[in-house]
C-alpha cells in the first residue's frame, strides 16, 4: 500500500509532478496567473515570468493551460524544450504544433508567410487568440529569440496576432535585455520569489487537504513547519521534496506527527549521507531583484 493511503490520503500530497490542481497560489503565483490571463485576453503580445529553480514556474504554466482549456476562443501550444538549432527548425516546429501543413514549405521565408496567414485567419477572421507558452525559455538561442521578435510584427492596428508567454530561469533576463525591439515589447514581466513562512504553512496545509486528508489531527506541527521553512528557504520544490520525505519516514518510524525534532533528525541524516534537497536551489538570488515588477 502506498504511504499516502496509509496516512489517510486519496492522492500523494507531495508529488513533484507539475499537477496544476496541487498548485498553491501564493501571492506571487496568483499575481502572475491573473495578470497573464488579462494580457492574453487583451492580446498585448509578450509576457515574461522569471524565477530561480524550484519556484513553481512549470506548475504555474500547467495551471495557465488549465485555465485556457476552459476558454473556447483560445488556441494554445506549450513548448517544453525550446532548443532549436536554426530558424527553419523553429518555424517548422511551430507550424506543425498549430496543425499547419508544412509539406512543400522548404524555406524559412515560406514558413513565415504561412504562419502570418494562419495567424491572420485565426485572429482576425475567426476571432481566436493564439498563444505560445514556452517553458525553460532560458534555452532559447539568439536565432529563436529573433524569430519571436519577428512574430511580434504580425499585428493589426488593435492587437498582436500571437501571444507569447516565456517562463525561464533568471539567466533569461541577461539574454533578452539587450535585444533591440524585444525587451521593450514586454507587456507584463514578473519574478517569482520564494514563499514566506506563512505561505509555506499554507502550501503544506493546502496540499494535504487537496490530497484528501480528512482527519482533525495535524500531521505537521507549527514548530515542524518552521523547520521546513528554514531548510527549504521557501522554495516550493524544496518544500515538496522535504515533506514527502518526512511523511515517508513518519511511517517507517511508526510515528503519527511531524514535530521540529523529527524534521531536524531527517535533515541531519540527509546531510550525513551526502544527500541534499535540490542543491541547485542554493544559488544566490542576486539577479532576482533586477527583474522585479
Amino acid at each position: 500500500m502506498s504511504y499516502f493511503k496509509i496516512l489517510g490520503f486519496e492522492k500523494e500530497p507531495f508529488s513533484t509532478s507539475p499537477d496544476p490542481d496541487f498548485l498553491y497560489l501564493a501571492k506571487d503565483h496568483d499575481t502572475v496567473l491573473m495578470n497573464t490571463l488579462i494580457e492574453l485576453r487583451l492580446r498585448r503580445g509578450l509576457s515574461v515570468i522569471l524565477g530561480d529553480v524550484g519556484t513553481g514556474k512549470t506548475t504555474l504554466s500547467r495551471k495557465l493551460i488549465q485555465e485556457l482549456k476552459d476558454r473556447e476562443d483560445f488556441i494554445f501550444h506549450m513548448v517544453l524544450d525550446p532548443s532549436f538549432s536554426d530558424e527553419h527548425s523553429f518555424l517548422d516546429y511551430l507550424a506543425r504544433s498549430l496543425d499547419i501543413p508544412t509539406q512543400g514549405l522548404s524555406s524559412a521565408v515560406a514558413l513565415r508567410d504561412t504562419l502570418e496567414k494562419y495567424l491572420f485567419q485565426k485572429g482576425v477572421i475567426e476571432g481566436k487568440i493564439v498563444v505560445l507558452i514556452i517553458d525553460e525559455a532560458q534555452k532559447l538561442n539568439e536565432t529563436s529569440l529573433e524569430m519571436l521578435r519577428v512574430l511580434f510584427n504580425y499585428e493589426t492596428n488593435e492587437f498582436k496576432l500571437i501571444q507569447i508567454v516565456l517562463l525561464g530561469q533568471l539567466e533569461l533576463h541577461s539574454k533578452i535585455i539587450d535585444i533591440a525591439n524585444f525587451f521593450d515589447r514586454i507587456s507584463f514581466k514578473y519574478t517569482l520569489n520564494p514563499l514566506s513562512k506563512e505561505e509555506t504553512k499554507e502550501m503544506i496545509e493546502f496540499r494535504i487537504k487537496k490530497a484528501g486528508y480528512k482527519s482533525s489531527m495535524h500531521l505537521f506541527l507549527d514548530e515542524a513547519i518552521s523547520e521546513v521553512y528554514q531548510a527549504s528557504k521557501g522554495y516550493p520544490r524544496r518544500i515538496t521534496m522535504l515533506c514527502h520525505r518526512l511523511l515517508k519516514e513518519l511511517i517507517l518510524k511508526n510515528k503519527v506527527v511531524v514535530d521540529a525534532n523529527f524534521v531536524k533528525s531527517i535533515i541531519r541524516k540527509d546531510i550525513q549521507s551526502g544527500w541534499h534537497h535540490d542543491d541547485a536551489l542554493n544559488r544566490e538570488q542576486a539577479l532576482v531583484y533586477q527583474f522585479q515588477r
